[in-house]
């Protein structure tokens, strides 16, 4: 079982956590290269926030918004 957990863990740091070694060594030089992933997460995030609130747009401007404080039994 001891052999088991010891493959998993050489799995992770000799194959899967190289591109991180990889960016963690060149934070050094470079620190917005090596943060890269971050800014692609942040793009990411950023155009799923203006698609999100564009759309609230459209719907508030077709009033297609349902607002009534009535839709559930504990609100009459």
């Amino acid at each position: 079982m001891k052999a088991f957990f010891n493959g998993i863990a050489s799995l992770f740091v000799d194959f899967l956590f190289i591109p991180l070694d990889f960016l963690r060594s060149l934070e050094l030089t470079s620190w917005f290269i090596a943060n890269f992933i971050n800014w692609i997460f942040m793009a990411i995030c950023a155009a799923a926030m203006i698609y999100w609130i564009l759309q609230l747009r459209d719907h508030k401007a077709k009033n297609e918004e349902y607002q009534d404080t009535t839709a559930h039994s504990f609100f009459k």
